[in-house]
């Protein structure tokens, strides 16, 4: 009885130490094992590992490729025009004894802020070497390679490995924008009125054109027909000289009837004139001379 007694003690501190040992690594994360804080192992394979009970402890640490938002960040490029960008990194912890030594017993939170210290300085850095313009256009991959090179070096001391960095969005300040918007505002109004300026031009040069031609083709038209009319009239008169060479008797009747009808239109001026005028010939007649 007494035996039983002192043997159950026993066996259920066994088991306990045995239980105490015996560790699993699971195959998302790395072990270290601890002895009074001092590394004393890794284990990086999953599966079933030991430790000395009391004396040793383990500590695990994600295995898996993690990210990290670095808040909002103010630059300014080369040509002052100052920008807010947001980025994010993707991570891993690649040396988990170096991890330890660089973080203690922080762990991941000591370890991102450290990170977003770099990523900051590294993302103020490149980008302030660079215009605006070369940050928004499509060179920002460009730059946000040169961003990741540069924090992988700094990164490796405290045994991560910078895996990727993404720009998520590139923006002006607040206080700023009215200002970017008012210059955006008054470049656009400035080249408008330019292309206003430069249409009225061509237009003032059309319409000049157009005048020009017009003169041109009026005055080529009222040449033409001038001609045309003196050659008309030098027609007319030779006609006339023939007609009056032929009968002298008939072409004075036939200008005093042209002129009677011209002068005697509704509407004509009133002619005062003497009855006994030349221009009464044809309309007198015998008895009337007679008469008279």
């Amino acid at each position: 009885m007494r035996k039983s007694t002192f043997l159950l003690p026993v066996l259920v501190f066994a088991v306990v130490a045995i239980l105490s040992a015996v560790f699993i690594v699971d195959e998302r994360e790395k072990a270290l094992v601890l002895q009074f804080g001092r590394v004393v192992s890794v284990k990086e394979e999953p599966g079933l590992a030991f430790k000395i009970p009391l004396i040793q402890e383990v500590v695990t640490y994600d295995d898996r490729i993690l990210s990290r938002e670095v808040g909002p960040l103010e630059i300014t490029p080369l040509d002052d025009r100052r920008l807010v960008v947001d980025a994010f990194a993707r991570y891993r912890i690649a040396d988990v004894r170096q991890f330890r030594q660089a973080v203690g017993a922080g762990g991941i939170a000591v370890a991102e802020n450290r990170l977003d210290s770099i990523l900051r300085a590294e993302t103020r850095e490149v980008l302030g070497s660079v215009s605006s313009n070369d940050i928004l256009s499509s060179d920002r991959a460009t730059l946000m390679l040169r961003i990741r090179n540069s924090a992988i070096t700094q990164a490796r001391g405290l045994g991560l490995e910078v895996i990727d960095v993404r720009l998520k969005r590139t923006d002006l300040p607040t206080a700023n924008l009215e200002a970017t918007f008012a210059r955006m505002r008054a470049e656009r109004e400035r080249e408008a009125a330019d292309e206003i300026a430069r249409g009225k031009e061509a237009a003032q040069r059309v319409r000049a054109q157009a005048d020009r031609t017009q003169v041109e083709l009026v005055s080529e038209a009222e040449r033409e027909a001038e001609i045309i009319r003196g050659q008309a009239d030098a027609r007319r008169n030779a006609i006339f000289a023939e007609a009056y060479g032929e009968d002298v008797e008939f072409f004075e009747f036939y200008r005093t009837l042209a002129a009677y009808r011209a002068s005697m239109l509704e509407g004509n001026t009133s002619m005062v004139l003497s009855p006994d005028s030349e221009f009464f010939n044809y309309l007198k007649s015998s008895a009337g001379v007679d008469a008279n």
